[in-house]
């Protein structure tokens, strides 16, 4: 496929999706990732999250729960359009100030962290780890960056998100995990784990 050829199905991908993902009821999905989501995650801090804008999937329930087991956790702050994201502590009580996209973020003089689990919002996946965001390649990079600090990248999505086959590039970095209010899939591996929510 050239480079081209990706950019067009990439955007036929993302057109498709935008519609499946707001087509979605919400019903009780944050608490059902909540149930869903692996011990062996949960033991990880700081935790990066994100502030749920077009549609997302609703993290917050999630980060307040791994909070309450006294985790550390983040919100990403993007001073510029071009990046890079800083991420934040958040405690949850804060006044958040909008970023340089207009998302709900930290102040800018809060405690810079590193995290090591991130937990990540988007358009698209499939089971072998690939996704699909908005097309600015903020994650990408992100993860890209951090996973070479043994970071963990976390996918949080509605079962209707899922994709056969995403397209993606050599650029394209790709998920360890996606969380689901059906399931917790390890990538790569092809197989789900059932969350206690069934």
């Amino acid at each position: 496929m050239t480079p081209t050829e990706l950019e067009s199905a990439k955007a036929d991908a993302r057109m498709l999706m935008r519609a499946e993902r707001n087509a979605v009821e919400p019903r009780d999905a944050a608490i059902k990732l909540i149930e869903n989501f692996p011990l062996e995650l949960a033991t990880l801090s700081p935790v990066a999250g994100y502030w749920p804008v077009g549609g997302e999937i609703d993290g917050r329930p999630l980060l307040a729960a791994l909070a309450k087991a006294g985790r550390t956790v983040a919100l990403p702050r993007m001073e510029s359009r071009a990046g890079p994201a800083r991420f934040l502590q958040w405690r949850g009580d804060e006044i958040l100030r909008a970023d340089a996209f207009g998302v709900p973020s930290p102040p800018a003089d809060g405690a810079d962290l590193a995290p090591r689990l991130f937990l990540i919002p988007l358009l698209a996946f499939d089971r072998a780890g690939r996704r699909l965001g908005q097309g600015g390649g903020h994650y990408d990079r992100i993860i890209s960056l951090y996973r070479a600090h043994g970071a963990i990248a976390v996918g949080l999505a509605y079962v209707e998100q899922e994709m056969g086959v995403v397209p993606t590039g050599p650029h394209d970095a790709h998920l360890d995990w996606i969380i689901t209010p059906k399931e917790a899939i390890r990538c790569g591996r092809g197989e789900g784990l059932r969350g206690r929510g069934g």
